[in-house]
């Protein structure tokens, strides 16, 4: 079986699209799923599926969501490879060293276009930096997260694509928990 990582975006921020996370499991055992894990309120989960596709897995986890709790969010599914090799192509770690709290993952449904990307690029964005590498947006934010300007809904709508992220900590807990 094959070992997936599911990200939600959007929900139980700020009272919003609120699910508890044991319902949540239960929805995820519900569809087959093995070895559900969830990682704090924010909507990660780690599950076992013995499908290879993860498109289809994740619009069925979409559906499933939207009958059992009427909502609407974006969903992201990466395997646990997937996973690693973002862990292993983070420059702002391999290459800089930069402190572990200022670093954060956007985690993108495609690799953009070039072009999406170029609009982007030469934009001044303070001390805030960015990587993109295949479907990742590497974030160096020196100020916190909450004062960048390259946010999902920014990069989503400069990008054409959905995108949800994660600050380093999270993207690294994830993986270890991955390992059962």
């Amino acid at each position: 079986m094959q070992t997936y990582i599911c990200l939600l975006r959007g929900i139980n921020v700020s009272g919003k699209n609120l699910i508890k996370m044991d319902a949540l499991k239960q929805l995820f055992l519900n569809l087959g799923y093995g070895n559900v894990a969830t990682y704090i309120q924010s909507g990660n989960l780690i599950f076992k599926s013995k499908s290879t596709d993860v498109l289809k897995i994740q619009s069925e986890i979409h559906e499933k969501i939207n009958k059992e709790f009427g909502l609407k969010i974006p969903i992201l599914i990466i395997s646990k490879q997937e996973l690693e090799s973002v862990i292993a192509k983070n420059i702002f770690v391999n290459n800089r060293s930069e402190d572990a709290l200022k670093l954060h993952v956007t985690f993108m449904s495609q690799i953009p276009l070039a072009i999406d990307i170029a609009q982007i690029k030469d934009v001044n964005y303070g001390e805030d930096e960015f990587n993109i590498v295949d479907k990742c947006i590497y974030l160096f934010c020196p100020h916190g997260y909450g004062n960048t300007k390259l946010t999902n809904t920014f990069l989503e709508k400069k990008l054409q694509v959905s995108c949800t992220t994660r600050n380093w900590k999270t993207v690294n807990e994830l993986n270890r928990l991955s390992n059962f």
